[in-house]
């Protein structure tokens, strides 16, 4: 199945689909399990360490992002709705290294929090992803720079999904391998004897 990526813009929104070759079940696992979202999670060539990780309504995704710059950023996902394995929502902010929100670093106009939602859907043997963020909170001036930096949320989701799709093909290659391996070392089923 090919990848494919597509973006559209509806008023104060952002919206990104992409089309993974995964079954839903590990798209999920992979937004869900901390133990997998920091092998795919940030930019092209960052790290996260997790400091705390609580799915949950309310709870706190809170890590540390350390760039390819040695530079190191905080953010947090503060969950708000969970409906295994078809819909997650978040708001998504900037923060300190103790969990309180803190504003862009790069844009200090952009909106303190994003409402992010991400549903999943089977689709064609894959799973259609689709990230929907919209300001939440902003007042007019954080909604127009909301608004100007959709192309490069865009590169940035984008980005992330790449690394998500590797990361993805990695795990299938890896069970697949050792299905074989565990059939390699199960003796054959012989006649019986009779």
């Amino acid at each position: 199945m090919a990848q494919s990526t597509k973006a559209a813009r509806a008023k104060n929104a952002f919206v990104l689909e992409r089309l993974f070759d995964a079954p839903r079940e590990h798209v999920w696992n992979a937004f869900t399990q901390p133990e997998h979202l920091k092998r795919w999670w940030g930019s092209p060539g960052s790290s996260i360490e997790i400091a705390r990780f609580e799915l949950k309504p309310g709870g706190l995704f809170h890590y540390c992002m350390k760039l390819p710059d040695n530079r190191v950023m905080w953010a947090r996902f503060i969950f708000r709705e969970i409906v295994a394995p078809e819909r997650l929502s978040w708001l998504n902010g900037f923060s300190d290294k103790d969990g309180g929100l803190t504003r862009n670093p790069w844009v200090p106009g952009f909106p303190l929090e994003t409402l992010n939602t991400v549903t999943l859907a089977a689709e064609d043997g894959g799973t259609l992803l689709t990230i929907t963020v919209v300001p939440f909170n902003a007042d007019d001036g954080e909604t127009r720079v909301f608004e100007g930096g959709i192309k490069g949320m865009k590169m940035g989701f984008g980005a992330s999904f790449s690394k998500l799709a590797d990361y993805l093909q990695r795990q299938s290659r890896l069970r697949d391998s050792q299905a074989r391996s565990e059939e390699s070392d199960t003796p054959p089923i012989t006649k019986e004897k009779t």
